[in-house]
């Protein structure tokens, strides 16, 4: 259950993180204003409380794990709000990082 609730945590993060990230880039670069971005500050403040939550007790091992959640996600994000069309190589990559994430977060440990 610790594993599914993590994992759980991991993609809560990533939708207000990479959605913040969006809706900040949304407000600035595509013009659409400053609620949005405001709207995107927010999500980014959540996605640091939400990192918080997880099981494990090491910041470091927490970030340098989500850091492969990131990236599958911001790719996955790109494909589905974008219309954003990843190559084999981004396949690839994002598959490489997700075990990290599963190294780094769900391997056994004395």
């Amino acid at each position: 259950m610790t594993v599914v609730r993590s994992i759980v945590l991991f993609v809560a993060a990533a939708l207000f993180e990479i959605g913040g990230a969006w809706l900040v880039w949304q407000g600035v670069r595509e013009h659409r204003g400053w609620i949005w971005a405001g709207a995107g500050v927010i999500a980014l403040g959540l996605y640091g409380f939400v990192a918080t939550l997880q099981p494990d007790a090491n910041f470091g091992r927490i970030l340098a794990a989500y850091g492969g959640v990131f990236v599958a996600g911001s790719l996955a994000w790109g494909m589905v709000v974008d219309g954003f069309r990843p190559d084999r190589w981004d396949v690839a990559g994002a598959l490489i990082c997700l075990i990290g994430v599963a190294l780094i977060m769900y391997a056994p440990r004395t």
